[in-house]
C-alpha cells in the first residue's frame, strides 16, 4: 500500500477490488461503454512479467464484450458505438479487439501523443497495437467546447449534446485521464459519476469539510465514527484518511487538485460516485444494482447512503492495534 496510499493503516495492507465498465444507453438507442476493466487474457499484456514478479492476483471471468454477447446486444453488429477509456492502464483498456472496427475509441487530451504506438512498436507501452488498430480513435479536446463550460472545478464535454452524458477533464493519475458523468433521472436530477482511477479508494477524498465523517454510521459497523477520527492521521473529521503518493501520480499536485473536485461532487446527495476499484461497492449491503439490472434508480433505492462509510472497515485493524497499545498506522519511506 506504501508505494500507493499514506498512512500505511494496520491491518491494510493492500489494494485490491473490482475494476468496473459502465454500460451508458442513451434513449436515442445509442450505447457507449466506459471503460472495458480488464482482458480475459491478461496474460498476453506488456505487463505480464510484471504481475508475475508481484505476485498480483487477478481474475478475470469474461470479456465485456462476452457479457454483451450473452445479454444478447449485437455486439459484432455495432451495437456499441463507441468505448470512452478513462486513461490508458491495462485494468481499464481490457480488450477492444472484441469489438468490430465500427466501435470508436473515445481518449483524453494529449492521449495519443503520450501513449501510442501501441506494444510491439513501443516496447515500453502499455496498450497493445490491436487496441486501437484499423478503428477511429477521437481525442476529446476540451479546449474547443466553451471554456466557460465547467461542472464543478472539471472542464466538461457534452458527449451527446444533451446533457446527458459528460466527460470531465480530470489529469493528475495519467496524461489524458476523465471521468465521466451520467445523468440517470431527470426529476429529481441524479447523477452517477464514473471516477475512473482520479482515485482508487474512498479514503482518499473522504471526509471531507462538506461531508463530514458521522459520529455513527450504522448497525453493521464494530466502531462508531470517534472510533475511526481517533486513528485518523490528523484526528480529523473532515480531512480523507490517505493521500495520493507521488509515486502513483503522473503530477501528484494535479492529481490533489481533482480529488479535492471529487470530494465536491461526492457531498451532493443526487450524486453517487464510484471509482472504478471500490471493493466495497459491491457488497450486497449497497443494495447496488450491477448489470443486467439498471443502476438507474440509485438515488431511489438509497444504495449511495448505505456505500458511503463502507471503506471505515478497511480501518477496523487501526482501532484495534490502538486499543492495544500498537501504532495505528506508519509513514512510510
Amino acid at each position: 500500500m506504501s508505494a500507493f496510499l499514506q498512512p500505511d493503516y494496520a491491518g491494510h495492507p493492500d489494494l485490491t477490488g473490482p475494476s468496473l465498465s459502465f454500460l451508458i444507453e442513451h434513449p436515442a438507442g445509442k450505447k457507449t461503454l466506459f471503460d472495458l476493466g480488464v482482458r480475459h487474457d491478461w496474460q498476453k499484456l506488456p505487463s505480464y512479467p510484471k504481475f508475475r514478479r508481484l505476485a498480483w492476483g487477478i481474475t478475470v471471468r469474461k470479456d465485456v464484450a462476452r457479457v454483451l454477447k450473452e445479454a444478447d446486444f449485437d455486439v459484432d453488429n455495432g451495437a456499441i458505438s463507441s468505448i470512452v477509456l478513462s486513461h490508458h492502464h491495462w485494468d481499464h483498456t481490457g480488450d477492444p479487439s472484441t469489438f468490430p472496427t465500427s466501435t470508436e475509441l473515445v481518449v483524453g487530451p494529449g492521449f495519443q501523443a503520450a501513449h501510442l504506438p501501441g506494444y510491439p512498436e513501443n516496447l515500453e507501452a502499455t496498450l497493445l497495437k490491436s487496441d486501437y488498430e484499423g478503428r477511429n480513435v477521437r481525442e476529446i479536446d476540451f479546449s474547443e467546447d466553451d471554456k466557460s463550460f465547467k461542472i464543478g472545478r472539471f472542464r466538461a464535454h457534452d458527449y451527446f449534446g444533451d446533457g446527458s452524458f459528460y466527460l470531465l477533464d480530470t489529469p493528475g493519475h495519467s496524461i489524458g485521464h476523465m471521468c465521466g458523468l451520467a445523468r440517470t433521472t431527470v426529476s429529481p436530477a441524479t447523477f452517477i459519476f464514473m471516477a475512473g482511477d482520479a482515485s482508487h479508494h474512498a479514503g482518499e477524498f473522504r471526509p471531507t469539510e462538506y461531508l463530514p465523517l458521522p459520529k455513527e454510521i450504522g448497525d453493521s459497523f464494530s466502531h462508531s465514527g470517534a472510533d475511526y477520527e481517533s486513528i485518523h492521521f490528523d484526528r480529523s473529521a473532515t480531512k480523507p484518511f490517505y493521500n495520493v503518493t507521488a509515486s502513483f501520480a503522473h503530477d501528484k499536485k494535479l492529481a490533489d487538485w481533482t480529488i479535492a473536485g471529487m470530494g465536491e461532487f461526492d457531498c451532493q446527495d443526487n450524486v453517487l460516485l464510484l471509482t472504478a476499484h471500490d471493493e466495497h461497492v459491491v457488497e450486497p449491503e449497497t443494495a447496488i444494482k450491477f448489470f443486467p439490472e439498471s443502476m438507474n434508480q440509485w438515488y431511489e433505492d438509497a444504495s449511495a447512503k448505505r456505500a458511503k462509510w463502507l471503506f471505515l472497515k478497511d480501518f477496523d485493524g487501526a482501532i484495534d492495534a490502538k486499543v492495544t497499545g500498537h501504532d495505528a498506522f506508519i509513514w512510510s519511506q
